[in-house]
C-alpha cells in the first residue's frame, strides 16, 4: 500500500464501501473494486488513486495538436497521460490508454510531480498539457503538478471531457491557463447511446472555465449519423452565442473507426458544411482537423 496515493473526494459507506465524488457517476465502490474510470481503488475502506504517479504516455507535442489555436501559437508542450476515463464512449480515438488499467503488480514506474516540471523545463517547454486519456481521473496528480509548474512559470494546460463534479473542478479549473474541452454532440441521446453519459455536466464545466477565465476551446469529434446533423448543430451554436460568446474557438474533426464504433469516417464535405454554418453564425475562430 505505500506505492499507492490516496484519493481525494471520497466518503466512506457501510462495509468498508466508498463513494466517489470525483465525477457525475458517484460511483460506490465495495472494498478491493474499482470505479468506472479503473483506476480509483478501494483498499480497506479507503479510495486510492492507481494513476497519481504514474503516467504511462509521455510526450512533446505542438501545442495545436491538443488542439489549440489561440493559446501560445508555434510553442511546444511537455504531454503526459495515465490510463483511465471516466465515460465510455464506444468511438474512442485513444482506447489504448482510457480502456486500460494498473495492476497491482505492475503499476509502472513512479514519477513526482516535480520531475516532470523538471523535464519540461529541460525541452524548454513553456506549457504543460493534461492529456491523452482523460485527466480528471488523475486529477489529484494535476493539481500537484500545475502548482509546481506555475511556480516555475510554466503554464496548465487540460484536455478534457468536462465531466466532473464541482468539488474537484474547483480545486483543478483555477489551476489551468488553457482548456480544451469535448462536447460530444449537443444532445443527451447521443451522450446516453455513445458516451454512456450526461451532457449537462459538461455544458457546466464549459461555463466554469468561462467565468474563471481560462483560455477556453472546444472540440466535436464529428461521427456520421450520429452528431452532425446540421440543426442540432445551430443549437450548439446558438448555445456558446449565449453562454461563452463567438470569439471561443471551436474544432470539429473528422471521426475514423476506433475501439467498438464501425461506423464510416467523415467525409470532408460535412466538416466544411458544418465549418460554412459556423461561419454564417459569425464565429471567427473555426478549426477543421483530420481530413
Amino acid at each position: 500500500m505505500t506505492q499507492l496515493s490516496l484519493a481525494k473526494w471520497w466518503t466512506t459507506l457501510e462495509n468498508n464501501a466508498v463513494r466517489c465524488e470525483l465525477c457525475p457517476r458517484h460511483c460506490v465502490i465495495p472494498e478491493n473494486a474499482h470505479g468506472y474510470c479503473a483506476v480509483r481503488q478501494n483498499h480497506s475502506g479507503e479510495l486510492f488513486s492507481l494513476a497519481f504517479g504514474r503516467p504511462v504516455s509521455i510526450a512533446i507535442d505542438p501545442i495545436e495538436k491538443k488542439p489549440l489555436a489561440r493559446f501560445l501559437p508555434g510553442t511546444r508542450t511537455f504531454s503526459l497521460g495515465t490510463f483511465g476515463c471516466n465515460l465510455g464512449c464506444i468511438f474512442c480515438q485513444n482506447d489504448s490508454l482510457s480502456r486500460e488499467t494498473y495492476t497491482e503488480t505492475d503499476l509502472g514506474q513512479f514519477i513526482p510531480p516535480e520531475q516532470l516540471v523538471e523535464l519540461a523545463q529541460e525541452h524548454h517547454c513553456p506549457s504543460i498539457s493534461y492529456t491523452y486519456n482523460e485527466p480528471t481521473v488523475f486529477a489529484e496528480y494535476v493539481c500537484d503538478i500545475a502548482r509546481l509548474a506555475h511556480a516555475a512559470g510554466l503554464k496548465n494546460v487540460l484536455v478534457s471531457n468536462g465531466f466532473i463534479e464541482d468539488q474537484p473542478a474547483d480545486e483543478l479549473y483555477p489551476l489551468m491557463d488553457a482548456t480544451n474541452i469535448d462536447m460530444k454532440g449537443f444532445s443527451q441521446s447521443f451522450y446516453d447511446r455513445m458516451c454512456q453519459a450526461s451532457l449537462a455536466p459538461v455544458l457546466h464545466s464549459l461555463e466554469k472555465m468561462h467565468s474563471l477565465g481560462v483560455h477556453l476551446e472546444i472540440t466535436t469529434l464529428v461521427i456520421p449519423g450520429q452528431n452532425d446533423d446540421l440543426e442540432e448543430l445551430s443549437k450548439w451554436l446558438d448555445w456558446v452565442d449565449a453562454h461563452l460568446g463567438r470569439e471561443t474557438p471551436l474544432h470539429f474533426s473528422a471521426y475514423h473507426p476506433a475501439y467498438r464504433c464501425r461506423i464510416p469516417r467523415t467525409p470532408p464535405a460535412t466538416l466544411y458544411a458544418i465549418r460554412d454554418l459556423a461561419v454564417q453564425y459569425g464565429f471567427p475562430n473555426v478549426f477543421l482537423g483530420n481530413i
